[in-house]
């Protein structure tokens, strides 16, 4: 088989050949029409190679054959400490000798190891275990056991602080007298795997030390056992401190007491839970494997802080690739890349050319000056680019995307494999697809198919949400409320969906758009109004989702219409709520029934005032009110002339429109004397 047309995956089921990226090809044409297996290739591919439209997916398939692979470059893990650098370095030559930032080979790990771990040395660890060692008189061990419990349940550096582990051993000191050494977990236990938080940690400070050696001490003395001199104290960091502790308090022999409420629960079928709460639990060895164990136990759970020292990178390139002009193009990304930083590197798969050639690089995060290196995806993406340019400069024709975007079928799993092979059409829908696409090869091209579907269904739900408001606003029938917020939320709607397109359009993240203001009415409105125009939106919603045929599609209108629903419900209570101030300030004087029978665009309709008050409820006082105006009906003129006097008062105590100046007249200054 020809290596542009041999399978990039080393995954092969039982018996079963994976098709060539060819044969692939032929299989796409011939289901699209394309003519069958002695079928010649369109031009597009024999000419350039290029990707062809009509067939994306052959396409795609005929381009990774080519060798247009997408670069992958990525932190497969983060060390500290040298045992962890040996690991790394002992790993990278297993193939080749691992070569410097300098380009000089390393031939001696040991002096390798030594020269990484200088550079560990200014770093601090997070501090994480205690270690107190006392010289007592004769004492005994149960004693000291009771003192030790007892001030457990009552807590080591405060009172309450009960769930600590601590762990503890009685051995022979010095003039006939007792040692003991005793630790304590001064980091945060976590509640389970899951568990963030971090506030029950003690700060490794020479106060909080002296704080729990005053209460060790107290307890020590109130259970009758007199504490001669204390060792310096010690602190170490991480699971791996806490087990180191604990072998260094058993080696003279001595049994070592470790207290803790942190468990392995058991579960049928699974792995164990790690978990902290319930009963203390109390395990006495000497046994250096069960210490061990035990440690791990319990360091599962502590919220270390431990600082990252260097990083395992991975380089990897396309199985086709010229091995010199790939492990070359990486050099200069290195070089480049890491310039101010120690770092080594080596090849793998140089000679296999059915494999992957890779580089492993362990790149140590401090540069010479003492800065830190921190990536983020940001960088990823950045050293992605990068290291593709590189092998462009070098001729090897590598994609600069990421892998997810790449044409590729999607990993299989063994136990996918597995649960395939047994159950075959019967397996779940998710897993048949993968495997069938993973035997076939077949590209990951027609996802970007389901996204355009998406967004077409997208781009339809928002198109019937728009037609629904424009309608409502048309609708002379309507309440004049519900007319004029309609109308202002369409024109919303639609200018911000088309500033989102704009943006995909254009290549920007829509998420990081800044949204725009749009107009909304303030105008103050009455509850009742509200009400209608609430009702009168609800209404044409449900009408609307009726008619909607596309169960898919009729779910998004009704999403929308949710969220539209919780905007017309805040708009219309703001506008309530002005109101109700305006009016209970005094500085609205219009009449409650105006404001019932007025809005913002005219006279509303007679179904958004609701009850009309011409009268009260008192029945007494409406017969008094008939009773006046009738008598003033049937009155003479001039009692009708003398009621009616008042009325030109109100006029007088209207504001004018102009002031005229005039001089007194003579008939005034007569009735003044």
């Amino acid at each position: 088989m020809n290596d542009l047309s041999r399978s990039r995956s080393g995954f092969r089921p039982e018996g079963r050949r994976l098709p060539s990226y060819f044969d692939l090809i032929e299989d796409e044409l011939r289901r699209r029409g394309g003519g069958g297996g002695g079928a010649k290739k369109p031009s597009s591919f024999t000419n350039t190679g290029l990707p062809s439209t009509k067939h994306p997916g052959a396409a795609s398939a005929f381009s990774r054959a080519a060798g247009n692979n997408a670069v992958v470059v990525k932190v497969l893990s983060y060390g500290a400490g040298a045992s962890s650098a040996r690991n790394v370095l002992a790993y990278q030559s297993k193939e080749e000798k691992a070569r410097d930032q300098d380009d000089r080979e390393v031939t001696d790990l040991t002096a390798a190891v030594r020269s990484w771990e200088r550079e560990f040395g200014n770093r601090k660890g997070s501090q994480d275990i205690l270690r107190l060692s006392y010289e007592l008189e004769k004492a005994d061990r149960e004693d000291i056991a009771r003192a030790l419990g007892s001030l457990a349940e009552d807590g080591f550096r405060r009172p309450g602080d009960s769930d600590r582990t601590y762990a503890f051993s009685v051995s022979e000191g010095v003039k006939g007298g007792t040692r003991l050494h005793f630790a304590l977990v001064i980091a945060h236990e976590k509640k389970g795997r899951s568990d963030r938080s971090g506030a029950n940690r003690i700060a490794a400070e020479i106060d909080e030390v002296r704080a729990i050696d005053d209460r060790l001490d107290r307890a020590l003395r109130g259970a009758g056992i007199a504490p001669v001199s204390r060792y310096p104290a010690e602190l170490s960091s991480g699971p791996k401190g806490l087990t180191a502790t604990l072998h260094a308090m058993q080696r003279a022999g001595t049994d070592v007491t470790l207290s803790t409420k942190t468990h392995v629960k058991d579960r049928p079928g699974k792995s164990g839970r790690y978990e902290r709460g319930g009963e203390r639990r109390d395990v006495t060895t000497k046994d250096h494997k069960e210490l061990t164990a035990e440690g791990k136990i319990v360091g599962a759970l502590i919220q270390t802080r431990q600082p990252r020292d260097f990083m395992h990178l991975l380089l990897s390139g396309p199985a086709n690739v010229d091995r010199d002009r790939f492990v070359l193009a990486g050099q200069d990304f290195l070089k480049e890349q890491f310039s101010r930083h120690r770092y080594a590197y080596a090849v793998h798969n140089r000679n296999d050319m059915g494999k992957h050639p890779h580089l492993h690089v362990i790149v140590a995060l401090r540069n010479a000056s003492g800065k830190m290196l921190n990536p983020n995806i940001r960088d990823f993406t950045e050293w992605r680019v990068r290291f593709a340019d590189k092998a462009r400069e070098r001729g090897i024709p590598i994609d600069r995307q990421k892998r997810i975007e790449r044409a590729g079928p999607p990993p299989v799993k063994r136990w996918e494999w597995e649960m395939f092979r047994r159950m075959g059409a019967t397996a779940p829908s998710n897993v048949v697809e993968k495997v069938m696409s993973k035997i076939r090869d077949t590209p990951t091209t027609p996802k970007r198919e389901e996204a355009r579907t998406r967004l077409e269904q997208s781009r339809r739900s928002v198109g019937h949400v728009i037609r629904m408001l424009e309608g409502i606003a048309k609708d002379r029938s309507a309440p004049s409320t519900a007319r004029e917020l309609s109308q202002d939320l369409s024109i919303g709607l639609r200018r911000e969906y088309g500033r989102l397109e704009t943006a995909i359009r254009e290549g920007r993240n829509p998420k990081r758009e800044k949204g725009e203001d749009h107009m909304l009415r303030s105008t103050p409105i009455s509850a009742a109004q509200a009400k209608a125009a609430k009702e009168t939106l609800a209404n044409t919603a449900l009408t609307v989702a009726a008619k909607i045929a596309n169960p898919s599609d009729r779910l998004i209108f009704e999403q929308a219409t949710k969220i539209i629903g919780k905007v017309v419900g805040l708009q219309l209570d703001s506008r309530v709520a002005k109101n109700r101030d305006r009016t209970e300030s005094g500085r609205d004087k219009r009449s409650s029934d105006s404001l019932e029978t007025k809005s913002a665009s005219g006279r509303d309709h007679v179904a958004e005032q609701g009850a009309i008050n011409k009268s009260s409820n008192n029945r007494s006082l409406d017969a008094l009110r008939i009773g006046r105006s009738n008598a003033e009906h049937d009155g003479p003129e001039t009692d009708r002339s003398n009621r009616e006097r008042p009325k030109p008062q109100q006029r007088d105590r209207q504001i004018p429109k102009s002031i005229k100046l005039r001089p007194p007249q003579e008939k005034d200054r007569d009735r003044g004397r």
